[in-house]
């Protein structure tokens, strides 16, 4: 048997429309990112998943509350360790406000951003105790693309040099006998 681990980036928000860095900034889905969720919900309308988790930031919890009504699960549970990396202070900036704060380099600079390397290290802690605590079962984690994209380079280096995740897009991977596989990548089908 197999643990299924289900990653899933929150809808849009009006930051994400905007190209501003969210990071840890706790903004709500706009509009349609809402509609994106509700889109998402209908691809798990057969329920087939045993538990449901989420970033503790709100982006992630609507997206995942949209989810747990369609699966009919009684909670969604939320976990610090998932949220989106912590972009220090480039939290609400576009890339243009960056070039012209801190020049085209500014990526060399230390700006507070949370180290790539301990974004991975938390994702892959948090997939490591999904294995154990829920064995052979079924999970969703609701989180943030910038986190489930480093977390898959650190996981799989040989599949995932560089990755891109869509706003609601479902990427699922399996672990069996100690190793892990990714079944499905970025897939924002429900959304067509």
């Amino acid at each position: 048997m197999a643990t299924t681990i289900g990653l899933i980036r929150h809808g849009v928000t009006e930051w994400n429309r905007l190209g501003k860095a969210q990071g840890i900034a706790d903004i709500p889905l706009n509009e349609d990112g809402k509609k994106q969720a509700e889109a998402l919900a209908k691809r798990f309308a057969h329920g087939e998943w045993d538990h449901l988790y989420s970033s503790d930031l709100i982006r992630a919890r609507q997206t995942a509350e949209f989810v747990r009504q369609s699966l009919g699960v009684v909670s969604v549970f939320t976990d610090v360790r998932v949220r989106e990396i912590d972009w220090g202070l480039m939290d609400g900036t576009t890339e243009e406000e960056r070039i012209a704060r801190w020049g085209a380099q500014y990526r060399e600079l230390d700006l507070g951003m949370e180290q790539r390397h301990n974004v991975a290290k938390r994702g892959i802690a948090f997939l490591e105790h999904m294995v154990e605590q829920h064995a052979d079962q079924r999970i969703l984690l609701v989180s943030h693309g910038a986190f489930i994209g480093i977390t898959l380079q650190h996981l799989l280096p040989q599949r995932f040099s560089k990755t891109i995740i869509g706003n609601t897009a479902l990427t699922i991977l399996t672990h069996t006998n100690n190793e892990w596989k990714c079944e499905l990548y970025n897939c924002t089908k429900h959304l067509n």
